[in-house]
């Protein structure tokens, strides 16, 4: 959404204090993509990360040139920074309340009650009408008795090509969290709000977040299965799921650490695995890990000094 325009200007910004070249042509550029009512621009996993280090580098160069003692180095340079403050930027979108689809989940049991909502789900009316999504359902994964049901915003360009969610680069490293903390992705429930790859003009690889409307289409098949998979903990893993959730919209860094409950069970707020796909040990990978180790402690896993001591500062 708009925010990107932001972290992109923001990123822009950096460069050209650190160059000393002139970013005006690429910031107009943009600017005026967003006056054509352009919202919403490609990014994948790896760039993700390097715009969130230019975010990062951008606000911490922001601070600097806006200290007294130092100053601007010239009045050119000086205006760039305001202007990228100054940019108007969508504000955190609540989830709306759920149309309720007339979903008839039968069979006697759970396997038959989840092809029975699944096979519904294809055609979900309300989700269709939309005409935002794309063709291939992108249901679920793992075990329906699971303990831990993990839930992401929307299939991948990966997830869509192999009809799983949780496949690609953040899916691998999601395997890697589960199994530091004693799990497997089969003995776990992975699914999204969204069953379906949002669609984008010209599309190939390239994802986008589901839209408000997208996510409430979709809200009522997510609580059909948590009723029939019944988990002992929720994760919600990313601001989307986190807001629709909570139905609160506040960042995912200010709902993470908190203790929640949705529909009678726990609900673990953490940061996406795509999030952290990076190198190097991060505040955020910490930060996930924490969540993390709250996650076994509701579900009474053992927990070794080593695994406490994950991603802490050496």
């Amino acid at each position: 959404n708009l925010l990107v325009f932001y972290v992109l200007l923001s990123g822009i910004y950096v460069f050209y204090i650190s160059m000393s070249i002139s970013a005006e042509p690429v910031i107009d550029y943009l600017l005026e993509l967003q006056k054509k009512g352009q919202t919403h621009i490609s990014v994948d996993d790896e760039a993700r990360v390097i715009l969130r280090e230019f975010y990062k580098r951008a606000h911490s160069k922001a601070e600097v040139a806006n200290r007294p003692a130092n100053g601007p180095r010239n009045n050119s340079q000086a205006s760039i920074p305001q202007r990228v403050v100054n940019l108007p930027v969508s504000e955190t979108v609540v989830s709306p309340a759920p149309k309720q689809e007339s979903l008839q989940v039968k069979g006697d049991s759970v396997e038959d009650k989840m092809l029975s909502l699944k096979q519904q789900t294809m055609q979900l009316p309300a989700a269709r009408a939309l005409g935002t999504f794309r063709q291939t359902m992108v249901f679920s994964a793992g075990s329906l008795s699971a303990d831990v049901m993990l839930i992401g915003e929307a299939p991948a360009y990966d997830d869509e090509r192999l009809g799983e969610p949780f496949v690609g680069k953040a899916g691998k490293k999601l395997d890697g969290i589960l199994l530091a903390m004693g799990l497997s992705r089969e003995a776990c429930y992975l699914t999204n709000i969204v069953k379906f790859r949002p669609s984008m003009p010209n599309q190939t690889t390239s994802n986008r977040k589901p839209s408000a409307e997208e996510v409430a289409a979709c809200l009522p098949v997510l609580s059909e299965e948590i009723k029939l998979v019944a988990p002992k903990v929720i994760i919600a893993l990313g601001t989307t799921p986190a807001q629709a959730l909570l139905s609160q919209g506040d960042s995912i860094s200010e709902l993470r650490g908190k203790p929640y409950q949705h529909m009678g069970i726990p609900l673990q707020v953490t940061y996406h695995p795509s999030y952290i796909l990076h190198d190097g040990v991060t505040p955020e990978k910490r930060q996930l890990w924490e969540d993390m180790l709250a996650v076994m402690e509701l579900l009474k896993l053992p927990i070794s000094e080593k695994q406490r001591g994950y991603f802490l500062p050496k």
